[in-house]
């Protein structure tokens, strides 16, 4: 039974590490990406959470225009001293009672806080729906970009690598002389310290290769480590036409951040209307239907008649006689619950109106406060604006930046190129020494890496753009 169990959990962990090894082999392309993220970011979970409460909210405004009706209904056993709840007379004994009964209540005017409560809810749900879209907006682009940061910085990764394995090439020329005792013995000694120093930037590569990794799959939601599929994603590098101008203006357009907080305003002059209701009487409807029950209840029931003397009489000759008299006899008899439901059975309706008078300058206060909110929703749409054009005319200006210091690198690497190429010539014949070979290849691998760097913080700029711009990316 024990290697039984052993085997089944061995089984499990073969399976989980199985499952773990294809979700780091599975190479994964930016739109699955994207698709998992919608679907498992827990930000975007959050900001659906918030527009279902609005959406519950929106209903329950509208329900509110419904009349109350409640029914109610109550059972007991009552000792001692009580009122009879059938002939409201003092009792002294044990009794069962029961109540029951149907209300109804209806806001006939209230100011028009109902009606001004709902129109504000449905601006409130407005909203959060196009703040659930910007969420989406945002998560998609911090996506692509985490998604564009795995792939420069696997570019970079693979630049190391080259340069590592040009080292190596020349290590082995070097090794050979060094053992044939013809050559500089430094210039093997140099190359083994440039061996180190490119292993550490392997080193370095891959943890910020990793890192990037992380960042996207905290953004999916994901366990583990994945891999993305490079030829997923076309990178064109071409010159943005469009100025930063032309962005802020599309982006008023078509940004889902503006016009939720331009509905966050109306919604909040909505809350200064139903604030201002406070002011004004209520009138309501109500009605209610109510019976009762008690154990002691009871009717009497004709059992027969007798003749009685009473004590009158009459004189007649001197000589008294008594006034005799027919008397009904009658029996105590219980009244069975459903009669004395029939019986008590009551209705009541009316109208009711309120009429505010003082409640401690509460209504005034909270048309103060509904007035600040307004305010602070319109210093929120300033600021949004105001912070966005900034945005826009910095990654603008960057990014035409990274353009001009791209081309610039082209032409270095072009150059560094054919540096490199007489130097690698030269220092191969004995002709140069190691220190000029080894800064014209450091200069071209740096300049690789540079020019690898401003390409993808290039397209990183263009996709931050075309997100405000409203374009799908």
């Amino acid at each position: 039974m024990k290697h039984n169990k052993i085997t089944c959990i061995l089984l499990v962990l073969m399976g989980w590490f199985g499952n773990t090894q294809d979700l780091i082999q599975k190479s994964y392309s930016l739109d699955e990406c994207i698709s998992i993220a919608l679907e498992n970011n827990l930000d975007l979970k959050s900001a659906n959470l918030r527009a279902n409460s609005a959406k519950v909210n929106h209903q329950q405004s509208k329900a509110n225009f419904l009349p109350s009706i409640n029914g109610n209904f109550n059972l007991g056993v009552n000792d001692g001293r009580s009122i009879d709840p059938f002939t409201n007379d003092f009792i002294n004994q044990e009794l069962t009672f029961s109540n029951m009964g149907l209300s109804l209540d209806m806001t006939i005017f209230n100011g028009f806080r109902l009606l001004n409560a709902a129109k504000q809810n449905h601006l409130n749900r407005k909203a959060s729906e196009l703040e659930k879209e910007a969420a989406q907006q945002d998560l998609v682009l911090n996506v692509t970009l985490a998604y564009l940061q795995v792939l420069n910085n696997k570019a970079v990764l693979d630049l190391t690598k080259q340069r590592y394995e040009t080292t190596k090439k020349q290590l082995k020329i070097q090794e050979d002389f060094y053992k044939n005792e013809s050559g500089n013995p430094a210039d093997y000694a140099d190359i083994l310290g440039q061996i180190a120093n490119d292993e550490t930037s392997i080193l370095i590569s891959k943890s910020n290769l990793n890192n990037s990794r992380l960042n996207l799959v905290r953004l999916l939601n994901l366990p583990g480590n994945i891999q993305i599929d490079p030829k997923s994603i076309l990178l064109d590098f071409e010159k943005y036409t469009l100025s930063a101008e032309g962005v802020y203006k599309e982006a008023l357009q078509n940004l889902a951040t503006f016009k939720a907080t331009e509905l966050r305003i109306e919604a909040a002059k909505k809350g200064v209307s139903v604030a201002k209701s406070q002011f004004t009487p209520e009138i309501s409807v109500f009605g209610g239907v109510n019976t009762n029950y008690s154990s002691v209840a009871e009717t009497f029931v004709s059992t027969g008649t007798s003749i009685i003397q009473t004590d009158d009489f009459i004189t007649v000759s001197d000589q008294d006689f008594p006034v005799m008299t027919e008397q009904t006899s009658f029996a105590s008899q219980r009244i069975d619950y459903k009669d004395q439901l029939d019986n008590n059975l009551n209705t009541v309706v009316g109208v009711a109106v309120s009429v505010p008078i003082f409640n401690s300058f509460n209504a005034k206060n909270n048309v103060a406060l509904e007035k600040i909110m307004v305010e602070e929703s319109i210093l929120e749409l300033e600021r949004t604006h105001l912070d966005i054009k900034n945005t826009i005319a910095q990654v603008h200006f960057d990014m035409e930046a990274v353009y001009n210091r791209y081309q610039s690198l082209q032409k270095q690497v072009n150059a560094y190129e054919e540096s490199y190429r007489i130097n690698e010539i030269r220092f191969n014949n004995g002709i140069s020494n190691f220190l000029n070979y080894v800064t014209s290849k450091n200069n071209l691998d740096n300049t690789k890496v540079n020019l690898a760097n401003a390409k993808y913080e290039y397209l990183l700029r263009v996709l931050v753009l075309d997100y405000y711009r409203g374009q799908s990316l």
